[in-house]
């Protein structure tokens, strides 16, 4: 399935890549990009909450 989306590679050790495969298994994402860029979006999500709540 070819796509004009930007790509890049990322290397993860052992233990992060088992929790990225649990995490896609446990919330049935069909590949591991799609699990990772959940995982991606969760973080920048709670990174912004973060910051908003120090702000207030």
């Amino acid at each position: 399935m070819a796509t004009n989306k930007p790509r890049y590679t990322v290397s993860v050790d052992d233990e992060l890549f088992k929790e990225i495969e649990d995490f896609r298994f446990e919330n049935r994402f069909q590949t591991r990009s799609e699990a990772t860029v959940e995982l991606i979006r969760l973080g920048l999500r709670a990174l912004r909450k973060e910051r908003e709540e120090k702000k207030n």
